[in-house]
């Protein structure tokens, strides 16, 4: 555990000083080697495990009166189930090697105020019934935790996985490495979403100049300051997303000579609308039998309003045959309405969105039924049509 979290944190503080063995991981709250009484009125020990809420890096009142348990049913002295407290028993993988298999409830009037009274309440009530067993029991083991694992990708705790109880599932996003090719507006949320994920290393590839156009259609607010600076795209969105993940790559335009860089990811996403960029960085990523998903947009003025469609097409080592018949890789007319940059904010992030889940249906996040590797967003009407299923 980060030693900054317990010292700025007085409940968790407490906890340790008076010998409690706690320990953070994935989002969670540890109490360890709290002793219980099993069915067979023999004195065992396991963990008392608690979503952790926390503000940054110190540790914000407990949210919910439950926690759960990575034992057997606790029992009374006599082996008589704790009924009054087990709310449900059954097996939660909550990521990060913890399985809980049984959940408390036991609600003071006001709830808890802190971690402190939370845990050691739960404590005291298990190891309680132990002591009559075997009256050394007690879970102030006095034993230091080792540290929570420092290479977390992000600067704080993931605590909305914890919150969800999907720690396990968000694992299987842990890829080496994550490239966005093109972050002038889709791109750049693709980013904002792929940076809330546990993936080891994002790689961003745009040598452009971040204009005060792109701040219209692109997340978040830069001020004055950021558009006079006139950055590069990949070296402002790293500064942004670097508060939240801590291996964001800056690089500049995709070239012959990075596309060694991109040939070594684990998956991609290109989002650009030249066609010269976009041929190099498929064929690339085709060669290099790299997992990835392209997006695209068309968007016309019709009687004075806007028409459009956006587009996301994947392509795995597998199922990949479709790529140059649904892909544009030729250039664009000029006078074509795209060429001249009619973009809208709303639909670079739709089609962002929808080109993440994607990919997280590939990694197994999303439960994937229909399998279709393209697929088209019609404004008009509001259809979403799967263009090819295999």
């Amino acid at each position: 555990m980060p030693p900054q979290l317990i010292s700025r944190s007085p409940d968790l503080q407490r906890l340790a000083d008076e010998g409690y063995e706690i320990e953070v991981r994935g989002g969670y709250l540890l109490l360890k080697h709290v002793p219980y009484v099993t069915e067979d009125r023999v004195v065992a020990r396991a963990s008392l495990v608690s979503k952790l809420d926390l503000a940054g890096d110190v540790a914000a009142r407990p949210s919910n009166h439950v926690v759960m348990f990575t034992g057997r049913a606790p029992c009374n002295s006599e082996g008589t189930p704790l009924s009054n407290i087990i709310n449900s028993a059954g097996s939660w993988d909550l990521g990060d090697g913890l399985i809980a298999q049984h959940k408390f409830s036991s609600k003071p009037e006001g709830g808890y105020a802190d971690y402190y009274e939370k845990m050691s309440t739960y404590a005291e009530i298990l190891s309680g019934y132990a002591q009559a067993i075997d009256p050394a029991a007690t879970a102030r083991t006095f034993l230091v935790a080792p540290e929570e694992n420092t290479s977390s990708v992000f600067e704080y705790v993931d605590t909305a996985s914890s919150r969800a109880e999907i720690g396990a599932i968000t694992e299987k996003l842990r890829l080496s490495a994550v490239a966005i090719v093109g972050l002038g507006g889709t791109g750049s949320y693709i980013l904002d979403l792929v940076a809330k994920t546990p993936v080891d290393a994002i790689h961003l590839f745009d040598g452009d100049t971040f204009g005060q156009h792109n701040a219209f259609r692109a997340p978040g607010a830069p001020s004055v300051d950021d558009l006079r600076a006139r950055p590069r795209k990949s070296d402002y969105f790293r500064g942004i997303y670097s508060n939240m993940h801590r291996n964001i790559v800056s690089h500049d335009h995709l070239d012959h000579g990075a596309a060694d860089i991109l040939s070594s990811v684990d998956f991609a996403f290109v989002a650009v609308d030249d066609a010269a960029a976009r041929r190099l960085a498929v064929e690339t990523l085709l060669d290099a039998g790299v997992p990835f998903v392209d997006v695209g947009m068309g968007v016309n003025e019709v009687d004075g309003a806007l028409l459009g469609q956006l587009r996301v097409t994947s392509a795995t080592p597998g199922d990949r045959d479709h790529v140059h018949s649904t892909i544009p890789l030729a250039e664009r007319p000029t006078d074509d309405d795209y060429s001249q940059n009619i973009q809208i904010a709303d639909l670079n992030a739709l089609n962002a969105a929808l080109a993440v889940v994607k990919w997280k249906k590939l990694m197994g996040f999303y439960l994937d039924l229909g399998r279709e590797h393209s697929s088209c967003y019609q404004i008009d009407g509001n259809h979403l049509v799967n263009e090819r299923q295999p």
